[in-house]
Order: structure tokens, then C-alpha cells, then sequence
């Protein structure tokens, strides 16, 4: 039976290459010049650190622009709130992978009330969809894909 997963995925190496490239815009501009601003990065963790909140705004468009030229979805960055001590300020950012029990729940829930011939489970962290016919489950990306949830979405293993 033709099946596919409904995943959450980000690639991390280019992830990891997107920061790089942020790093090394941030330490030649000129509006960045003797400040220690930085970004780090430890898995699926970013850390922002400036002089403050100004240019850890300044900061993060960098790190969107950098992320979407390598193909990362910046839908999947939860940013946390800056926090400023003396002269410094710093910002969390924490990269979500993966599907969590209520987004999965909200997938199948949609999926199910779209009354397709389609079966949908969860399993770990993605959602398996079957179907006898393709094209249902061709209907069924499309339509999560109208769908606004607050995490991008991969369709892999495609299977026919």
C-alpha cells in the first residue's frame, strides 16, 4: 500500500553553516565593530550574545537571511526573550525537531476529518499516512500543506 511520514526535520549541518556565515558577517560589519557579539551553537541550541537588545535584533535577521540561502526553514527556531546584564545581552534559541503528541494529535485529527480513504498513525516522532490510491494521499499533503501549523513540515518516505 502507498504510504509516506509526516515529519519535522532540520537539517543541522546547514544549520550549523548558516551560523558560521552569520559569525563571520556579524565580526566584519561595521556596526558590529568592537562590540563581542556572537552567535553559538551547541546542538539544538543558538545562543546571541551583543552589546544589546538592539543588535541582537540586528543579530537575528542576519541568522534568518544566512538560514533561508541554506535552505533551513526558520519556522523552527522558538525564540526566547533577550536578557540584559550590565553591558551585555543575550538571546536563546532553541531549534524544534521532530513532532510532539499534540501536533501529531492535530495532524491526524485534520487528516481524518478531510474524509479521505487514508489511515494515519503516529509513531514516535512522525506521523505514518497509508492509503490503497496515491492520489488520496497526494490530497492529504496538499491539504496540510493549507494547513497553518506552527512547525514546518517534510513529506519523506514516500512509498508506492
Amino acid at each position: 500500500m502507498p504510504s509516506f511520514d509526516v515529519v519535522s526535520e532540520v537539517d543541522l549541518h546547514e544549520l550549523a553553516n548558516a551560523v558560521d556565515q552569520a559569525n563571520r558577517e556579524v565580526g566584519t560589519r561595521f556596526d558590529f565593530r568592537g562590540s563581542d557579539a556572537k552567535f553559538e551553537h551547541k546542538g539544538h541550541e543558538l545562543t546571541l550574545m551583543a552589546g544589546g537588545t538592539f543588535q541582537l535584533k540586528q543579530m537575528m535577521d542576519i541568522l534568518r537571511n544566512k538560514m533561508v540561502k541554506r535552505g533551513v526553514d526558520t519556522g523552527s527556531l522558538d525564540i526566547g526573550d533577550p536578557e540584559e546584564s550590565n553591558l551585555k545581552a543575550k538571546q536563546v534559541v532553541t531549534v524544534r525537531e521532530g513532532l510532539d503528541k499534540e501536533t501529531a494529535k492535530k495532524i491526524v485529527k485534520l487528516i481524518k476529518g478531510a474524509k479521505l480513504k487514508v489511515q494515519s498513525a503516529i509513531q514516535d516522532e512522525q506521523v505514518r499516512v497509508t492509503a490503497k490510491k496515491r492520489d488520496d494521499l497526494q490530497q492529504v499533503m496538499a491539504m496540510l500543506r493549507e494547513q497553518k501549523l506552527d512547525l514546518p513540515l517534510q513529506y519523506t518516505n514516500f512509498r508506492d
